[in-house]
């Protein structure tokens, strides 16, 4: 996902950027067929928002560059928040209802639910931690019309 902007000011090693536009996926939208992804486009905001992102490159203010997410991000984003907390509640309610015994396997499925539950937390609350994981998540700046695939791009 890329999203174009102009550099408001810069202090302190961050560039502080302004969306120029709504950044959006393939333009189908909202036509039949289209997958409807612009909300995926909101992980850069909305136009007029401003926000900081380090100064990988000399800019300064009204510079105009490209903000770029890696493909794939916000799928990876997605199930770990969400197909993890399903699966381990599942999971966990699953194992629970096993071990319960004596009509009381309704108690041990909500139990192991919620250990499921907090599992799938635990790990999402130590995944931005994880250097691998932020190294995929990484936002990269570029000019704007430069080429963020190329062998030369700025970071």
């Amino acid at each position: 996902m890329q999203a174009n902007a102009r550099v408001v000011r810069v202090e302190g090693g961050q560039a502080w950027l302004e969306l120029a536009d709504v950044a959006g996926g393939c333009g189908r939208c909202d036509e039949p067929g289209g997958c409807r992804s612009v909300q995926m486009s909101q992980a850069f905001g909305g136009p007029g928002k401003v926000f900081a992102l380090p100064a990988s490159l000399p800019v300064s203010a009204g510079d105009r560059v490209r903000i770029s997410i890696p493909d794939g991000a916000p799928l990876s984003v997605a199930l770990a928040s969400y197909g993890l907390a399903t699966l381990l509640l599942i999971a966990g309610a699953a194992i629970g209802s096993e071990l319960g015994t004596g009509g009381r396997a309704d108690l041990f499925a909500l139990v192991g639910g919620g250990v499921g539950l907090l599992l799938a937390w635990s790990i999402n609350k130590a995944l931005p931690r994880s250097r691998t994981w932020r190294h995929r998540l990484r936002m990269e700046l570029a000019r704007e019309g430069d080429c963020l695939n190329s062998p030369q791009r700025l970071q």
